[in-house]
């Protein structure tokens, strides 16, 4: 077992030559199907087309979609010509599409029509209306000098923009020769995936990710579940994370086996499409697998083909885990890390027992270095001692773009990458993870930053004071609750505060719960105590009544 130095375009040729005629992307609910050689040729296509209208090595192309079958084929189209993929969270809000577009230096934008309470083109135009009156390819727009073109993917036609057909056709006219010569010029340690994660501190930051980072960490969570050509991947995780474009999309690509796509979860959708296409594997966060479970029509369905699955995001209960190896036939592993990690850093195997796949996020990934290190004085902790779980290997990212000065707060001196998760290691090498020394909440694997939320909330004129921090959730892992102390002679309810975020920030990110409260936990040097806010509140919700689900 090495590391491989293949580029994911490489990697995509490797299995086009190989086997082309084995089904490569399925979507079963539509019938939709892709051979290698096929879905290659196609990669090849749109990376001609993107060279036509000015996207060149180093170019960020953002891709704001669900799981469409396009998704992956501008992925790779990027890769070929050494582009950068920007990942774009599909419940973001105007704010926050606004901030990664102007923070990642976006060159061209690739946008579906949106999602049921998202309209992606109309924000679009909202952020540019340039787009109504520049000539396609020509948009110059003041507040995003940056921005050159703005692609629909899909058949429709808006105005200033192109659509994928148009981009596949320019591609006819650019030659194969020069395609040929720019694939050349990537390097497997060339940034092919931008990411925006809120990181351990701060606002969202762009994670800069590797070939090398991405196809080798995709490439051992597969070697962890023994997967081979033959396996195939229902993947209803959002390709924007991690979990879906690297975890499962990798680990695909480096076996040479079959993903088969749900577009958007949808319990139902997920269980035919493992029952007709008879796929060997499943991903999902806790949330998931317990909408799959509760389904109605669960029963109806032969989920006897499923061997293996990852179960992460959140912490996953012991019951559940029991429930979906027993009624799913799955031998489930769970992943741990981060983005910043490519994201797996630790992994449990099909090996494992099941105490351990439920107790524990496993060992090592190969060919990186976990050490759980003492954040007051910076020596690594003996087993059973608690301390900050850090890594180091390839699967470090290579730093947030434009931003050297905090890359350094998180990447030490001796290239130990600090996660702010706190965990403990045990006599065997497997690892616990305890708590977190950050205060980052994690929603059913969306990763949420407190201070982005409290910034917004103080536009409230209200609003004194206001701390945000999870509250602990059977369903989700944790909730969003906002702790609030009012101004003098100043009234709020909870639900004005709700309004006043709907249709601003994300979805995820608008306060489950909104607490009125007098005060906040101190320190005896008068710091906010945010750990114990969680507990706070849970007391408080108790007091009126109000079950936390």
């Amino acid at each position: 077992m090495q590391l491989s130095d293949r580029t994911i375009g490489e990697w995509l040729e490797h299995w086009a030559t190989e086997t082309p005629d084995k089904e490569y992307l399925v979507y079963s609910d539509r019938n939709l199907r892709f051979t290698w050689k096929e879905f290659n040729e196609r990669v090849d296509n749109l990376a001609k087309g993107l060279l036509a209208i000015g996207v060149e090595k180093g170019s960020h192309v953002g891709l704001w979609a669900t799981n469409v079958p396009d998704w992956l084929t501008f992925l790779y189209a990027c890769a070929k010509i050494g582009a950068v993929c920007v990942t774009v969270n599909t419940n973001y809000k105007q704010n926050e599409l606004e901030f990664l577009c102007q923070n990642s230096d976006m060159h061209t934008l690739c946008i579906i029509d949106g999602t049921w309470d998202c309209d992606y083109v109309e924000m679009t135009y909202k952020m540019l209306p340039e787009l109504k009156t520049c000539p396609r390819g020509h948009l110059k727009s003041e507040r995003f000098p940056c921005m050159k073109n703005v692609i629909y993917i899909g058949q429709e036609k808006h105005r200033g923009m192109y659509n994928t057909a148009e981009i596949l056709l320019l591609g006819s006219s650019v030659d194969d020769n020069k395609l040929n010569e720019i694939k050349k010029t990537v390097n497997c340690h060339d940034v092919v995936n931008m990411q925006y994660t809120s990181g351990t501190t701060g606002f969202p930051k762009g994670v800069m990710l590797s070939h090398h980072n991405i196809a080798n960490n995709g490439f051992f969570t597969g070697e962890n579940m023994k997967f081979t050509q033959n396996d195939k991947l229902c993947v209803c995780v959002p390709l924007f994370h991690c979990f879906g474009v690297v975890l499962a999309t990798m680990n695909v690509l480096t076996h040479g086996c079959t993903q088969v796509m749900v577009e958007k979860f949808d319990p139902l959708v997920v269980l035919a499409s493992i029952h007709r296409e008879r796929c060997t594997a499943l991903y999902g966060v806790p949330t998931m697998f317990i909408a799959e479970l509760n389904h109605p029509m669960f029963d109806m369905f032969d989920l006897t083909c499923l061997r293996t699955g990852i179960m992460a995001g959140s912490l996953c209960p012991v019951e559940l885990m029991r429930k979906v190896c027993d009624k799913m036939h799955l031998t489930i592993t769970s992943v741990y890390g981060l983005t910043e990690t490519s994201p797996g850093m630790t992994q449990t195997t099909v090996d494992d027992t099941f105490e351990r796949r439920c107790t524990t996020v496993g060992r090592d990934y190969p060919f990186v270095e976990v050490q759980v290190i003492n954040p007051e004085t910076g020596e690594i902790c003996p087993p059973g001692v608690q301390g900050e779980m850090c890594c180091r290997g390839f699967n470090v990212m290579k730093g947030y773009y434009k931003n050297p000065q905090a890359t350094a707060e998180v990447i030490d001196k001796n290239g130990f990458l600090h996660s702010g998760d706190l965990g403990i290691k045990d006599e065997d090498g497997y690892y616990r993870i305890t708590g977190r020394i950050k205060d980052m909440i994690i929603r059913g694997g969306e990763n949420i930053y407190p201070r982005e939320i409290e910034e917004f909330l103080y536009h409230m004129n209200e609003i004194s004071d206001v701390q945000v921090a999870g509250i602990p959730s059977n369903k989700y892992g944790e909730e969003v609750g906002a702790f609030i102390i009012l101004k003098e002679n100043c009234s709020l309810t909870e639900e004005e505060v709700k309004d006043f975020c709907r249709g601003k920030i994300a979805r995820h990110k608008i306060p489950k719960y909104v607490l009125f409260v007098n005060e906040f936990p101190l320190t005896g040097s008068g710091k906010i105590q945010k750990f114990k806010l969680g507990a706070i509140g849970l007391n408080l919700l108790k007091e009126q009544g109000i079950e936390v689900i």
